[in-house]
């Protein structure tokens, strides 16, 4: 598997202190929470894991083509919009 970070998402990964191993991760072992199958050029996924060595909540928005998964946008999630596990939007 390749990955690809979008240059919005590696702009929003240098703001928010997210690290490309985290990142990585994520993608690989995350818990994906929602799936957007109708999205173009390729479907997309986002997936909820947690930086190393700490339990903070990391959203990561990818797109899967072939082996490739394309990083759209990596965040933080909001509690104020988001369960207490973060895999559910409360909005």
């Amino acid at each position: 598997m390749k990955i690809v970070f979008r240059l919005h998402a590696v702009e929003r990964m240098f703001e928010r202190r997210i690290n490309e191993a985290d990142v990585a991760r994520i993608i690989k072992d995350g818990k994906i929470i929602e799936a957007y199958p109708n999205d173009k050029p390729y479907p997309s996924y986002l997936a909820l894991g947690y930086e190393e060595g700490t339990e903070q909540p990391i959203h990561v928005v990818y797109a899967v083509h072939a082996d490739e998964r394309i990083v759209i946008t990596v965040y933080r999630p909001d509690p104020a919009k988001w369960n207490e596990s973060f895999d559910k939007r409360v909005e």
